[in-house]
């Protein structure tokens, strides 16, 4: 965790009064403002130049993009923890920002304390999932799957185990790992995400977000801004849903 400098927080809030208070109280608090963007486009572009620590995101703007809309496209590009700020907390806003993955929501309107307990708890969940892990003692050869056009062959406690591809519902990032989740297990591969990418199938996998592959063939739902595998909502951008919708039709 940083203790050399002060933690730099965005803020995106479209009301200049709530965030300009907003920023008087951060700054009181000892934590480095970057800046104040009103839309969410402007926030994508101030992150490009100056990336924050941490993001205090308005669900409700009044540009182009909506607040979880802008932490979707975020998310494609960078690893920043976000909390939301709103004055509407009813299920159908809580349900979709929910997909998002947030590490936090502050109500309108907000006491300095409220700000605090929910910065620093989002910092320590983020430093804590971030944490390098020690290395893992293992031989790349033998522990690297195995990919076949019907199967995977992967490494669970000390045996190759074949995975068939239909069972697999969707492939989740961890760090320098992918953990594989399939209907009646789950198995941690010593591989990136990435990596894996490069190796699967076309026709069964795509990737829909920094952190997920999918099965196209388990999909059950496509919404708005996620899909739904076996009851897991896993978010998805609008030019993400785009490749997923052309995907599906050419296979």
């Amino acid at each position: 965790m940083k203790t050399n400098q002060a933690t730099k927080i965005l803020i995106v809030e479209d009301e200049m009064i709530i965030a300009a208070n907003m920023s008087l109280q951060l700054a009181t608090l000892g934590y480095d403002v970057t800046g104040i963007m009103l839309k969410g486009e402007d926030a994508l572009v101030h992150i490009k130049q100056n990336i924050p620590d941490i993001i205090l995101l308005d669900i409700q703007l009044k540009g182009t993009l909506d607040g979880i809309e802008t932490a979707q496209i975020i998310q494609q590009d960078y690893n920043i923890p976000i909390i939301y700020v709103t004055a509407n907390s009813d299920d159908a806003n809580f349900n979709k920002a929910k997909s998002t993955n947030p590490y936090g929501f502050i109500s309108k309107p907000f006491k300095k304390q409220d700000l605090q307990r929910s910065i620093e708890l989002a910092l320590n969940r983020f430093y804590s999932e971030n944490e390098p892990q020690p290395e893992l003692e293992h031989d790349e050869e033998n522990t690297a799957p195995f990919i076949l056009s019907d199967c995977i062959f992967v490494r669970h406690q000390d045996k190759m185990v074949k995975v068939q591809i239909d069972d697999i519902l969707y492939i989740e990032a961890e760090r320098n790992y992918s953990r594989i989740h399939s209907k009646n297990k789950e198995y941690l591969l010593v591989v990136t995400l990435k990596d894996l990418e490069d190796k699967l199938p076309e026709n069964h996998f795509i990737r829909i977000h920094r952190s997920f592959i999918v099965n196209l063939s388990q999909i059950d739902e496509i919404a708005t801004s996620h899909i739904v595998i076996s009851k897991k909502a896993i978010p998805i951008s609008a030019e993400s849903k785009k490749q997923l919708l052309q995907h599906i039709q050419k296979v």
